[in-house]
């Protein structure tokens, strides 16, 4: 009787381990295009749920070398050169900053600083968002825009002065 206790538990504990793997194995993408016509601008993201936060890939071509600010905005539209996705994804009203360092009080979830592009208009950024997720009711970005800018944040307040938007994608639960 007790082994067959034990094996049950057993059981129940493997089961809820699968159960939990499941939960962070979420993954999502956007596909950046640029916001003006005649841009080369093109770019991907690609996003997974982990037990740490949802890290975040980023992969642009076609843009201007030097920083670009890098954001997660309210709505997962891009018309109107990319002003249709509202401003940055703020749901606690949080100062603005760099979320991998500052975390979610003293930063917006999508605050994921810059993205270096190097002479030959490519560039490359991952980002680990502790406390953020695809699909979190609160935190969670799915369905918003990942905004790629024309120039640097510099983490001024009230939105790093980034300048216009350069690419933008809709951010999507499933891979690319």
């Amino acid at each position: 009787m007790i082994k067959i206790k034990q094996a049950g538990l057993c059981a129940g504990i493997l089961f809820m381990a699968i159960s939990t793997a499941t939960v962070w194995a979420q993954t999502g993408s956007a596909t950046l295009t640029a916001t003006t016509e005649g841009s080369d601008f093109q770019g991907s993201g690609n996003f997974s749920d982990t037990p740490k936060g949802l890290r975040v890939e980023i992969q642009v071509s076609g843009a201007s070398p030097g920083p670009h600010g890098v954001h997660v905005h309210q709505f997962g539209l891009c018309g109107d050169k990319g002003q249709a996705a509202g401003g940055h994804f703020n749901p606690a009203h949080s100062a603005h900053g760099l979320m991998p360092r500052d975390g979610l009080l003293g930063a917006h979830p999508g605050d994921l600083g810059n993205i270096e592009i190097g002479p030959d208009g490519n560039g490359l950024l991952a980002a680990l968002l502790p406390g953020v997720s695809l699909s979190d009711d609160v935190y969670g970005v799915a369905g918003r825009a990942l905004i790629v800018h024309e120039r640097a944040d510099d983490f001024s307040q009230p939105v790093g002065n980034a300048g216009g938007r350069i690419g933008c994608g809709a951010i999507l639960i499933g891979g690319p």
